[in-house]
């Protein structure tokens, strides 16, 4: 019996690509939910409701609907692919919480080459000793995005501190302003710029006094992401309950 995956969000600009990547992977498309126009699919007037009738949810909509989200997918205890950014802590727990009943992938990013350089970001950063070499990610994406820093600089800033053993939050600095003073030791800063129609640029720089190395992710299509996560709702259809992330799906660790 083949795979039905349900999209919640199916009319908004990365929902449209996901029918089609579906139908790409011969899967069949239960249906989505949110506004009008999805064409061949049966939309439906909830994710309760689309939950029950899907194998797996995929979810890109906002992030005000994911601790609503969170509780329906858990109780159908329909596995979950959720790519929706700007996640408070509060989200995050409900994400936690749902994952001990149900199967979930949650990433920032569903491309598979951000996967990869995160990973990276994470070996380089325990390699590299951060009173030596100062890490910087700056991120660039259009200008209807309404967080910043974006959840996949946000995710690589967590792929640093975990190399080098801390928690993002303490050493976390996003933007400076004015007479900032000199740049403390172990600082894992944040640029964020907004223009045009950017899908997304990521840059990651390790700055030592000798030399600087790079990582570069830049997004030309939105379809990335849908390919990403439909291969993660293929990965995680039979998966027992655990919060799982891409490295996961692409055997990264």
């Amino acid at each position: 019996m083949s795979l039905k995956i349900g999209i919640a969000g199916i009319t908004g600009r990365v929902g449209k690509l996901l029918v089609e990547e579906v139908a790409a992977a011969g899967a069949v498309l239960a249906g989505g939910t949110r506004g009008s126009g999805g064409g061949e699919a049966p939309l439906f007037p909830n994710v309760a409701a689309l939950a029950v009738a899907s194998d797996v949810v995929i979810d890109f909509t906002r992030a005000a609907a994911v601790q609503q989200h969170a509780a329906v997918l858990a109780e159908a205890l329909t596995p979950w692919v959720l790519g929706t950014s700007g996640l408070s802590a509060a989200d995050e727990m409900a994400v936690s919480e749902a994952a001990r009943r149900v199967a979930i992938v949650y990433a920032a990013n569903f491309a598979p080459g951000v996967t990869v350089v995160e990973a990276l970001a994470e070996r380089l950063a325990a390699a590299l000793p951060p009173e030596s070499y100062d890490a910087e990610i700056v991120e660039m994406h259009h200008r209807q995005k309404v967080d910043a820093p974006s959840g996949t600089a946000i995710a690589l800033g967590r792929a640093v501190a975990r190399g080098r053993g801390v928690a993002l939050e303490q050493v976390m600095r996003s933007g400076r302003d004015g007479h900032s003073g000199p740049r403390p030791t172990g600082e894992i800063g944040f640029a964020a710029l907004r223009g045009g129609q950017v899908v997304g640029e990521h840059s990651l720089l390790f700055a030592g006094a000798d030399e600087h190395i790079a990582l570069i992710h830049r997004a030309f299509d939105r379809r990335a992401f849908a390919t990403g996560a439909v291969r993660a709702a293929a990965w995680i259809a039979t998966r027992p309950p655990g919060l799982y992330s891409m490295r996961d799906v692409l055997g990264l660790h």
